[in-house]
């Protein structure tokens, strides 16, 4: 190793123990050009400063002991924006308020990444904290193996936490963090005040109801103040973070996090309708298989979704295409789309054929798209690949809505073909947390200006 590694190294260890405190003691979530600073990996620090060869670690550690000593907390800290002033105020925080409780109605796929997300040990949710967990009883073992599922991912790898099951109590002990597993087979039957949650924050990500209606007995029940939907939903804003999640604003009981394709070619979209126009196209994604699809030949309500998920090619239809004009209006009515659904379990790739409204080339799309990685509105949404040997795996675990692959772009004219990793899965789910911060603060900020009003 050379010395200017082993110099980097030091300074970037040196602010561990600084990330740490702030996010445990002070609630404080630090981005860098949108990105988080996890306080527990060295090595996810050095690749996140890599990328930003030109910020001063010194300069970092030094905001971050100002905003230690200043006390300031329950907010997200951008670190371009404290970079550039002179001194560490509360003006740079974007306040969060009070913690808001969240419940995840469902476990499966996406609840058990959410509830990796959100206690991740280094990774500060600021304004909310799991609260419950709803499921349906599977036998006398549930909450064991409840809890062996969320340490144990055949995907994502083993949890660095501690996860344990508190049988007497229904609960799973979560990084210290005790969450309430709740068992009912209806929405109908739960009394969340029964369990001393009030204010909450419901995540339904059972997909079973999609309309305002069906997703409206959640609000009925004691306890539950706001309900965010994790498939695209109908009668309700649908939200891509990112792009028009400014949409969003206390008045929201129910919203849509909208599906992962949506979120992972939604941002590029807007960045080249933003640019150049977007004439018309075609969404093409070809999709790693989910649990809705079987096995083994068997009988399923959907066509083709019945042949053996592991050793087929399953044409199938997709709307994310259509659901991208609920994001971006002026989209409407432009985008057709389908799918292949194929023997990956995870990450998947969209297929952009654009007919663009000015003439451009591959350096200029590629450019645009990087920079729009780089930045802090859209660098949780983007990412840019230029890696010659890239697959499909390489992008498990990736935070990005969507990430380009750059080498394959293609221009001819106004016409342009580009190809967007993502993890449908983890890349969504982080999507999803986004939009749950936002729709958190909304919450306890209402609840400030109710108690100001009240006194």
């Amino acid at each position: 190793m050379t010395d200017t590694w082993l110099q980097t190294l030091s300074q970037v260890e040196s602010l561990i123990p600084l990330l740490g405190k702030l996010g445990r003691e002070q609630s404080l979530k630090v981005q860098l050009a949108g990105q988080t600073l996890m306080s527990d990996s060295v090595t996810g620090l050095m690749e996140l400063f890599d990328r930003y060869p030109g910020v001063d670690l010194g300069r970092v550690k030094q905001v971050l002991t100002d905003a230690q000593e200043s006390g300031m907390g329950n907010g997200i800290l951008e670190l371009e924006d404290a970079l550039a002033d002179a001194q560490i105020s509360e003006g740079l925080l974007s306040a969060t308020g009070e913690e808001t409780p969240v419940v995840l109605y469902g476990f499966g796929r996406i609840g058990r990444l959410l509830a990796r997300r959100i206690c991740a040990v280094g990774h500060t949710t600021p304004g909310m904290k799991l609260a419950a967990i709803v499921v349906r009883r599977a036998g006398d073992k549930d909450l064991e193996k409840r809890a062996s599922l969320l340490k144990y991912d055949s995907v994502h790898g083993t949890y660095e936490g501690v996860v344990k099951a508190d049988k007497e109590n229904d609960v799973l002990l979560i990084n210290g963090n005790p969450v309430k597993v709740i068992y009912a087979s209806d929405p109908a039957e739960v009394d969340y005040a029964a369990s001393g949650i009030e204010g909450a924050l419901l995540v339904d990500n059972t997909g079973r109801w999609r309309d305002h209606d069906g997703l409206s007995v959640h609000l009925s029940r004691p306890g539950i103040e706001r309900v965010v939907l994790t498939a695209p939903g109908k009668q309700m804003k649908n939200v891509v973070y990112g792009v028009n999640d400014v949409d969003v604003d206390a008045e929201d009981r129910i919203v849509s996090a909208a599906s992962c394709t949506t979120n992972a070619i939604t941002p590029i979209l807007s960045v080249l309708e933003d640019k150049f126009g977007i004439e018309s196209g075609h969404v093409e994604t070809v999709h790693a298989y989910t649990n809705d699809q079987n096995l083994i030949d068997n009988v399923h309500k959907g066509d083709r979704r019945g042949r053996a998920a592991g050793m087929n090619m399953v044409m199938t239809e997709t709307g994310a295409a259509k659901a991208v004009s609920k994001a971006i209006p002026s989209l409407e009515g432009k985008l057709s789309g389908s799918a292949i659904r194929v023997p990956v379990i995870n990450v998947s790739i969209a297929v952009l054929s654009l007919n663009l409204k000015a003439e451009t080339s591959v350096e200029e799309i590629n450019a645009l798209l990087q920079q729009a990685s780089e930045s802090a509105a859209l660098a949780g949404q983007i990412g840019f690949s230029d890696a010659a040997d890239a697959v499909s795996s390489d992008f498990i675990g990736c935070e990005q809505a969507g990430i380009l692959d750059s080498l394959s772009t293609k221009v001819r004219g106004n016409q342009a073909t580009l190809y967007v990793w993502y993890d449908n899965e983890y890349g969504y789910s982080c999507q999803v947390v986004r939009l749950m911060e936002k729709l958190a603060q909304a919450v306890s900020l209402e609840d400030q200006v109710a108690e100001e009003q009240a006194a």
